[in-house]
């Protein structure tokens, strides 16, 4: 019998912790806070670095969840298309390295250079980051907005509908948002479901 409550207790607990973990941080509207996180050529680098910034397409990923690499060639497009317009992508890897080493710093670095990235690729060292933006999976999508009151949170979710067949794609969820954030617009379509791995801790 106390083994059982024991038991039960102990899933209890997990339920708990679970709840106030995962997917509980930053909703549409709200001012992302900035953070300082080391990039694979050991800078550290902020949004604030940014100064001439309109926003930011801020993506958590990482080297190991097949996800997140079908969708590499697709953050390295929107970075392409929107960083020169004020939109610059930050790519944060927030996977406890312990559990995943195939994302370990040295690993991203080699990832960054064999595709070429265009963009920072960020390691969230002691996982504090990713929890503030209520990231759970790999790719998570958030596309912020430089405002008087700070990076406002405008989109959450998905990059596009489609993460098998990138020219099946009928709904590009972060270009839209970008685009209408651009034109002074209101976007539309303001949170989706991310599909990728979860993020290990």
């Amino acid at each position: 019998m106390k083994k059982t409550i024991t038991l039960m207790s102990l899933f209890l607990a997990i339920i708990f912790i679970t709840a106030f973990t995962v997917g509980n941080g930053y909703k549409v509207g709200d001012v992302a806070e900035d953070f300082k996180l080391k990039n694979i050529d050991g800078k550290m680098v902020s949004l604030s670095d940014y100064q001439d910034a309109k926003g930011f397409i801020v993506t958590f990923t990482c080297n190991t969840c097949p996800y997140a690499v079908m969708y590499e060639d697709r953050i390295i497009a929107l970075n392409n298309k929107y960083e020169s317009k004020g939109y610059p992508v930050i790519a944060i890897m927030p996977n406890n390295v312990k559990v995943k080493p195939g994302d370990a710093l040295p690993e991203m670095k080699k990832r960054a250079e064999e595709k070429d990235f265009t963009f920072p690729y960020l390691i969230d060292a002691d996982q504090s980051v990713y929890p503030k933006f209520g990231a759970t999976k790999t790719p998570h999508m958030f596309v912020l907005q430089k405002t008087d009151k700070g990076n406002v949170v405008k989109y959450i979710g998905a990059i596009d509908n489609n993460y098998k067949d990138a020219t099946a794609v009928t709904t590009k969820y972060v270009e839209n948002a970008v685009d209408a954030l651009l034109k002074g617009e209101s976007v539309k379509e303001t949170e989706t479901k991310a599909i990728g791995c979860s993020i290990k801790v």
